[in-house]
């Protein structure tokens, strides 16, 4: 795994009222000297980062300044590795030449500048220091599909499409291209793996929001549709065949519900309950050049059009969608199935290792699923599931993804978010077997047996 180590999130100018300005003078140096120090002989650091969207950006009299003091130290204290910075005023840094200073200028968001900032400056390599924040909820779906910014809704969620941003960002495709098509725009950094408590943009204070909708993944550590979209993309060598949104619409049938489906191989085609809704390959021929927009706020869906497959015109009708993936021959080479699910009627635990350690801190990540009958997972589902754990382990945690849920993650019992959660079993540290069990009104309950040694 590759890391950049990032310092400061305020240099001289106050970013906020008690801010680390009023410590810059006396301590900057001592600390990014510990953090140097501390993290120069683990290979995994590729790259020093000494700020993040500082005020001192707009300040030609101190930022490059600055710029320069506190590269020089990273220089000092470790010759082999560049350093950046992540600047979210491009037009700023290129005119006062904080940018020209730095071994790698990295711009947060803004990549419709990437090329003109690129002409002026001399490193010739330009690193999305911050990209994306597309904002999702996993398993929340939006009609019309349209692409959005700053969308709000009155369930404080976002649309799983994949197609809301916020009025500063955009989509993954949007940075994407710009890796692909020129060598000098060197990578990305997402804004974010996952989710987190706080910054419920663009709900800010709007009560319950209190996690943001940023991640690639949950807040449970489960992966929202975005994450197979960046693993057709960045893992080519292994499969990824992803159908979207679910198909459990009670309520939208003959309504116009459009199929996404992401994958590492060209070509799909889809059908619904049989009839062939046709084929779709991803056009090559959308480039930077012919897909340019000069500002935050396209509205097109052209660039995603080069790297997820869209049937835009779709209509809801219950029962079975299937894909089948092409290869660049033609050939069909993959294929998967999504049906309409039943009722909810059982609980299904899939743990991520069902053999842990015994010293008292090893975890199992453990995947809660409703699910009907016939064990399609039932994506409307809200049951409230109550956890034992008995034998030679504790129920830890548990997390369901929900950005407005205020349930205790310790309590052993949490209402499942569009059917899923995740529960942490810890061990103690004796040996032995440990039991999870599962349970909730209505459903058939489940049990799990790991074994911690």
């Amino acid at each position: 795994m590759m890391l950049m180590a990032e310092s400061f999130d305020g240099w001289r100018s106050p970013k906020v009222p008690n801010g680390y300005n009023l410590l810059f003078d006396e301590w900057a140096e001592k600390d990014l000297v510990n953090l140097l120090r501390h993290y120069r002989n683990n290979p995994s650091i590729v790259m020093w980062c000494i700020g993040n969207e500082v005020p001192d950006q707009w300040n030609g009299n101190v930022g490059p300044k600055l710029t320069r003091f506190l590269q020089d130290i990273c220089h000092r204290e470790d010759p082999t590795r560049p350093v950046t910075n992540g600047m979210d005023a491009p037009d700023a840094v290129v005119n006062n030449n904080m940018a020209a200073i730095l071994d790698v200028p990295g711009f947060n968001y803004r990549s419709f500048k990437y090329m003109q900032n690129y002409k002026k400056l001399p490193q010739q390599i330009i690193l999305g220091s911050e990209t994306a924040s597309t904002i999702s909820s996993r398993g929340v779906y939006k009609f019309p599909v349209v692409r959005k910014s700053m969308a709000k809704y009155d369930d404080h969620q976002a649309s799983s499409y994949d197609v809301e941003h916020c009025g500063w960002s955009d989509l993954p495709e949007d940075n994407f291209i710009w890796h692909e098509q020129y060598p000098w725009s060197i990578g990305e950094f997402v804004w974010t793996g996952f989710d987190y408590l706080g910054e419920p943009t663009p709900y800010y204070s709007d009560w319950p929001s209190h996690s943001s909708l940023f991640g690639i993944i949950d807040l449970a550590g489960i992966p929202k549709d975005r994450y197979y979209l960046y693993r057709s993309h960045w893992n080519q060598k292994e499969e990824t065949l992803h159908i979207l949104p679910h198909w459990n619409w009670e309520g939208r049938e003959g309504e116009v519900t459009p199929i996404f489906v992401y994958t590492n191989h060209p070509t799909a085609e889809v059908f619904i309950n049989g009839k062939s809704q046709g084929k779709r390959t991803k056009d090559l021929s959308v480039t930077i050049e012919n897909s340019l927009c000069d500002s935050v706020g396209t509205t097109t869906f052209k660039r995603q059009s080069r790297y997820r497959l869209m049937w835009m015109d779709t209509k809801y009708e219950p029962g079975t969608v299937k894909v089948v993936a092409y290869d660049k021959n033609g050939k069909a080479v993959a294929e998967k199935e999504m049906h309409t699910a039943g009722k909810p009627y059982a609980i299904e635990l899939v743990p991520d290792r069902t053999r842990i350690k015994a010293d008292g801190k090893d975890l199992s990540f453990v995947t809660v699923r409703v699910v009907d009958k016939d064990g399609n997972l039932c994506p409307l589902a809200d049951n409230e599931i109550k956890f034992k754990v008995k034998g030679k382990g504790w129920y830890r945690a548990g997390a369901n993804g929900d950005p407005t849920s205020l349930e205790s993650f310790q309590r052993p019992q949490m209402k499942v978010f569009n059917g899923m959660m995740t529960a942490i079993v810890s061990s103690t540290k004796e040996p032995g077997g440990i039991t999870l069990e599962a349970t909730a009104k209505g459903l058939k309950k489940a049990s799990l047996t790991l074994t911690a040694e």
